[in-house]
């Protein structure tokens, strides 16, 4: 092989102090050091001596770069998909506890048809189980491991891709070093992913804003998820949802700005890339926080079952029934 044993365990073992010392706040970072990774270089080095200068064989900060963005894309989506879960969960549990309850269901937002609550809750969480869909597609499609393309071209030494792949849990290695290092589509269909589940969360935040609404009256929010006035004592603000509502553009301005930072590059790396973090990161943990704070509204609202029935009789609801059952008797109109 290229690192001898003795190396090998070397270097695994001042890598293990050196996690520890960051887990610890202890590992001292020095921007002399240019990056990451010549900190961690310089610091085995001081550890273990000569073999840490053999760290870095058949590896380019490229491939190292996409290797690791792709296990934290990967970790990232997995604990989305479980936040999606907990947010059906509980708009599931509200069905249940209104079981039989119908509401105005409504187009144009004009009173239309009465509609069971169930059934519109139930339309939530089929939006939410494809939203998961796309995510785990996505997921599928970036779990291909660059390492072993190094700058752009790859590497003459013997080193084994498939082996490095299966042990981080890649489903294979990527066919071409330089499609490895310079796309980012995977990102994108991530943060794309992202911004569909953010107007999905945008729609049930606008339409809860609406039913908890003196016009509407339809639920009331628990004191937990709701914020008075600095000067209007009477006001009780559905402000998580609203706030879901703002934050669904921030989640698509993230999906624009990665757009437009990969729309003009040419092959290979460039190093505008180093921009791709930012959004990705932001998208993920505003994406996550919308999920919560949606699941967790959720949990602590109440339905107004007369404001809903003193709703139900306004606005002809029953005249399509009315039409259908004209039509059974041969009454067209």
């Amino acid at each position: 092989g290229l690192i001898s044993f003795s190396d090998r365990d070397s270097i695994l073992k001042g890598l293990d102090e050196i996690e520890r010392r960051i887990e610890a706040g202890e590992f001292v970072w020095r921007t002399d050091r240019e990056d990451v990774h010549m900190n961690i270089e310089a610091a085995l080095t001081d550890l273990v001596g000569e073999p840490a200068k053999k760290l870095h064989t058949a590896r380019s900060r490229n491939d190292q770069v996409l290797t690791d963005f792709r296990l934290w894309c990967r970790d990232a989506i997995d604990r989305i998909i479980s936040s999606i879960r907990h947010l059906q969960v509980a708009l599931v549990k509200l069905a249940l506890n209104n079981e039989g309850l119908i509401i105005p269901g409504y187009t144009h937002l004009q009173r239309a048809q009465p509609v069971l609550l169930q059934h519109l809750l139930l339309a939530y969480v089929e939006q939410l189980d494809r939203d998961a869909g796309r995510l785990l597609d996505c997921r599928a499609r970036l779990n291909f491991c660059p390492l072993g393309a190094c700058a752009l071209a790859g590497t003459g030494l013997p080193i084994d891709r498939f082996m490095t792949s299966e042990a981080l849990g890649f489903t294979a290695p990527m066919r071409n070093s330089i499609d490895a290092v310079s796309d980012r589509d995977f990102v994108l269909e991530f943060l794309s992913a992202n911004s569909i589940i953010a107007v999905h969360l945008s729609r049930i935040g606008e339409e809860w804003v609406l039913w908890a609404s003196e016009e509407f009256g339809f639920i009331t929010p628990s004191d937990s998820v709701s914020t008075g006035s600095s000067i209007m004592p009477q006001k009780k603000n559905p402000d998580p949802m609203e706030l879901v509502r703002g934050k669904s553009a921030r989640v698509i301005g993230d999906l624009v700005t990665l757009l437009t930072l990969c729309k003009g590059l040419p092959l290979a790396y460039n190093r505008d890339l180093q921009e791709d973090k930012e959004p990705t990161f932001d998208s993920v943990k505003t994406i996550t926080g919308m999920l919560e704070v949606s699941a967790e509204f959720a949990q602590n609202i109440t339905f107004n079952d007369n404001r809903i029935q003193k709703a139900l009789p306004a606005g002809y609801l029953d005249a399509t029934t009315l039409a259908d059952y004209l039509v059974k008797k041969a009454r067209y109109f």
